[in-house]
């Protein structure tokens, strides 16, 4: 074994060691021992994705107040995805480099070191993604990365919502990357979106319970649950279409609308159920078209009718764009929607998905009247298949 690799297993091995809010201090005392790094800290990006909250290792100074993300030297870091290193204070070398599993940024780690080589820097990089891997597994155990993630007040509706949704807004697989946003309302639209994947097929879906707070949330919660249940019992699109809806007949009085998306990892063909939502956009080459979905009735609106499974071929580099309609209505609609998905087509979906958040919160001036939520998915297509192209192909 190589001694960079006995180091991070050494690393790992203290982490696991140490109570589940430590993580930090791990890593700074690592550092510390290896390359007497000072100020080392770890800094989170928010729930909303727009601030980082500072949480500093044991023996530096924790400076209070989160740091507007916008415009910052971390936000170039977390958008390149690549280590920065400047002039630091007293001859010292200032790190940041980014803390990432599998495209999901959870922040950044920032360290002074008076002297930082290309193998030293590598081996900061490498102890960043051992970061990573910790947090997300100690963050099972303890409930500080949550509290430290939020910089407003949290209701007792948000909190409901916040746990409907998945731990990660984005993955990166072979086939495709994905990230999602969550922007919520003054009192909470019952927006949710979920993923997952298993061995050959991507389970994507975005939702609107109707209503407002405490109601909404509530209704969420049996949406998401239905659906979630349905999925693990090895249902596809449609078949998770029904629970949901039968769900809601027998305990709600409430609706809400649907799209439910299940993608072949092997072909990219797409069954789809869409319970009366937005359609999608999809970006190909470089147009933007939405697509001419038909539509069912919202789940839990008592109808003759069944649902009706769509098909839909998506080709590598295709970028498909779902959202709710907090995204268009109102004020929201003064945004063309369709000319920001063009103008970030160059951008990764983690990137782009903040950049028509933030298009929709500058039209309402940061207060929404419902949620607003977009699920971005790029298809790279299945790498092993050379003869598999398309236009616009990005790879």
């Amino acid at each position: 074994m190589k001694g960079g690799d006995l180091e991070l297993g050494e690393l790992l091995a203290a982490a696991e060691a140490a109570p589940p809010g430590e993580s930090v201090d791990v890593v700074a005392h690592d550092l510390q021992k290896r390359f007497g790094a000072e100020a080392v800290s770890f800094l989170f990006v928010d729930l909303i994705g727009q601030r980082l909250v500072r949480l500093a290792g044991a023996g530096s100074a924790d400076r209070a107040g989160p740091i507007d993300l916008r415009g910052s030297v971390y936000d170039a870091v977390l958008q390149s995805q690549r280590q920065h290193v400047e002039a630091g204070g007293q001859g010292g070398r200032r790190v940041i480099t980014p803390v990432t599993n599998r495209g999901d940024c959870i922040g950044v780690l920032e360290v002074t070191l008076q002297s930082a080589d290309d193998t030293v820097l590598r081996q900061v990089r490498d102890v960043a993604h051992a970061l990573a891997y910790i947090i997300v597994t100690d963050r099972r155990f303890t409930d500080l990365y949550h509290l430290r993630r939020r910089t407003t007040e949290t209701s007792l509706a948000a909190e409901i919502q916040h746990q409907l949704l998945p731990s990660a807004p984005c993955c990166e697989a072979e086939e495709f990357t994905l990230a999602a946003g969550l922007i919520p309302a003054d009192d909470i639209g019952g927006d949710t979106y979920d993923y997952t994947l298993d061995r050959d097929t991507l389970h994507l879906s975005i939702t609107d319970a109707m209503g407002h707070d405490t109601n909404s949330a509530l209704l969420a919660t049996l949406l998401v649950g239905a659906l979630r249940r349905a999925r693990r019992s090895g249902c596809d699109a449609l078949k998770q279409a029904n629970h949901a809806h039968q769900a809601l007949l027998s305990h709600s009085r409430g609706m809400a609308t649907g799209q439910l998306l299940c993608v072949d990892l092997e072909t990219g063909s797409c069954e789809l159920v869409n319970a009366g939502h937005p359609r999608p956009l999809r970006l190909r080459g470089n147009a933007v078209d939405e697509l001419k979905l038909a539509a069912n009735l919202p789940f839990g609106v008592a109808a003759p009718t069944s649902y009706r499974l769509q098909e839909l071929q998506l080709l590598p580099g295709d970028r498909l764009v779902l959202l709710t309609d907090g995204m268009q209505e109102r004020a929201a609609a003064a945004v063309d929607l369709a000319a920001v998905v063009h103008d970030t087509r160059a951008l990764h979906p983690r990137e782009a998905v903040r950049s028509l958040t933030a298009a929709v919160l500058d039209a309402c001036h940061g207060s929404l009247n419902d949620d607003a939520t977009v699920l971005i998915l790029d298809w790279h297509g299945n790498r092993s298949r050379p003869d598999e192209t398309g236009p616009g192909t990005r790879r």
